[in-house]
């Protein structure tokens, strides 16, 4: 029996170990379309919105406005939230400018969260902000083609960061919310 055991583990971790080096290895290869550094960055945003869209494409509508507590923030508006952050990077690091008073308006209380959007952004179907962030990025990944790396590795219009910075940062605003709303899934679940 502890023979038995001792293969079966043996032969579990050769196993996993095989998958990590062999067929769990990942790659980051520019996206077809895009200069290198740009391509490289469109594909790992789109790694990204992949895993947080598989995450939560089959929400019900109560489990997209779950609240963790009293100041936690709903799945649906922290997906509003990651597509109002886009469009914010898209119109500084891109149109070199913020956003107009009109824009302001439709993205200013998903940017923010907190308590407005926790009483403003709720009661829709998580297509409908999957939705939203489909449109953000379908328009990001066409205006980053019009680009190049030099672009790409030049300062903002007010010198304050170069766009790649700018990019990364969304990129990674992405990741910490995807932890986040993985984060909810699974306390959702226990609730």
């Amino acid at each position: 029996m502890k023979q038995n055991f001792k293969y079966f583990l043996t032969s579990i971790i050769f196993i996993s170990m095989f998958s990590m080096t062999t067929l769990g290895q990942r790659t980051i290869t520019p996206a077809d379309g895009y200069t290198t550094q740009i391509g490289n960055i469109v594909s790992m945003l789109e790694d990204l919105k992949d895993r947080v869209t598989n995450s939560v494409s089959s929400l019900t509508i109560e489990e997209t406005d779950f609240l963790l507590d009293e100041n936690a923030n709903r799945i649906g508006a922290m997906i509003f939230h990651l597509a109002a952050t886009e469009k914010y990077y898209q119109v500084y690091t891109i149109e070199n400018r913020g956003l107009n008073k009109t824009e302001r308006e439709k993205w200013d209380v998903a940017q923010n969260l907190g308590d407005t959007a926790r009483n403003l952004l709720k009661d829709k179907p998580i297509d409908y902000y999957l939705g939203i962030w489909n449109e953000v990025r379908k328009e990001t990944l066409r205006l980053l083609k019009t680009k190049d790396d030099n672009w790409f590795l030049s300062k903002t219009y007010d010198n304050n960061m170069n766009n790649h910075w700018a990019w990364y940062h969304v990129m990674e605003h992405q990741a910490n919310h995807m932890g986040q709303i993985r984060l909810i899934l699974k306390r959702s679940k226990n609730k």
